[in-house]
């Protein structure tokens, strides 16, 4: 049975913090909750976009998703 959507944002949120990597693709998100549908993660992710619980992150090519301050914070100790 799919996770219900807070529940679903809540699981996304400590999938992108706990991650070794500072940004994610929308497909790392799919084991967030296998049950629900890739579209429905996607609108989800989008949906924590607006509310600024993640933002977009950008290689130039891809668009990834990443928690807002870890962003910064992994740029500002590269020196980016």
């Amino acid at each position: 049975m799919a996770l219900e959507k807070e529940a679903l944002k809540d699981a996304i949120e400590e999938k992108a913090t706990k991650s070794p990597k500072p940004q994610l693709y929308i497909k790392d998100f799919y084991k967030c909750d296998p049950d629900s549908k890739p579209r429905v993660i996607k609108n989800v992710a989008n949906e924590m976009v607006r509310e600024g619980r993640l933002m977009y992150w950008s290689s130039g090519s891809t668009t990834m998703y990443a928690i807002p301050g870890r962003i910064k914070n992994e740029e500002g100790a590269d020196g980016i």
